[in-house]
């Protein structure tokens, strides 16, 4: 099983949700198939920090992209890298952050099973 890493970056991350996949303002819509799971080095974060994860996906390829997964992560982490499940994405999909509190210095890797 190889496995690659499509999409990586850093950014100080504030009160715009930011796109994983474009590396810009999101969220945005890869349509590559794949089985995805993202990595986020959250090692910035400190008390009072707020930090939303987002999954977006469509159903079917013809459908508006929607809200899949969230997470919520707060202040200081004791497992300062986050890993999420392994996903099965297709139609429409993107990963995206937003700081509900603070600015948050984070570095991420998306990486696909080929």
């Amino acid at each position: 099983m190889a496995i690659t890493e499509p999409f990586s970056g850093t950014e100080a991350v504030a009160t715009t949700e930011w796109s994983l996949t474009t590396d810009a303002a999101g969220p945005a819509a890869a349509t590559d198939d794949g089985i995805y799971q993202v990595f986020l080095d959250v090692s910035d974060m400190v008390a009072g920090d707020i930090l939303q994860i987002r999954l977006y996906e469509k159903a079917r390829a013809g459908d508006t992209q929607r809200l899949a997964k969230e997470w919520i992560l707060t202040g200081l982490m004791s497992e300062p890298l986050w890993v999420s499940d392994s996903n099965i994405l297709m139609h429409g999909w993107d990963f995206t952050l937003d700081a509900l509190a603070g600015t948050i210095t984070v570095t991420w890797s998306i990486r696909k099973v080929l």
